[in-house]
């Protein structure tokens, strides 16, 4: 089962190589953060804050006029997987009937997330969630 979560938070820190984004639960008060690069932070960042529309597509921007240019729709965002640290994102996509996953950073997930306005809906695992709060 998944749970719906919203991006909270952006952490950018000019001193790090590591930035921080927080993910909040939609209907409840489980958060949790991800590390992310310098370059993702900083495209969710200006999307989320700045309304920002580049003279020249972004790898996001690519990834969601690839997908329209091949018929299909993107839908949502899951984390779904969490390893060794390492956090595993899917991109869902819809093509006629048919409901196709892509894999993704989770950072680049949610960058394509928030290239839509309203963004698109962002799921975690409940497994995830647990793993994370442990």
């Amino acid at each position: 089962m998944s749970v719906q979560m919203q991006l909270a938070r952006i952490i950018i820190s000019e001193i790090s190589d590591n930035q921080v984004i927080y993910l909040q639960e939609v209907s409840g008060v489980r958060e949790f953060p991800i590390l992310i690069g310098i370059f993702e932070a900083t495209s969710i960042d200006r999307r989320v804050k700045n309304g920002f529309v580049p003279q020249r597509p972004l790898t996001h921007d690519l990834i969601v006029s690839v997908a329209a240019s091949l018929g299909a729709t993107v839908e949502s965002v899951t984390i779904s997987e969490l390893h060794e640290h390492t956090y595993f994102a899917k991109l869902q996509l819809r093509r006629g009937g048919e409901l196709i996953e892509v894999d993704a950073r989770p950072s680049d997930a949610i960058a394509v997330a928030v290239t839509f306005d309203p963004p698109l809906p962002i799921y975690v695992s409940e497994q995830v969630l647990n793993q994370a709060a442990s």
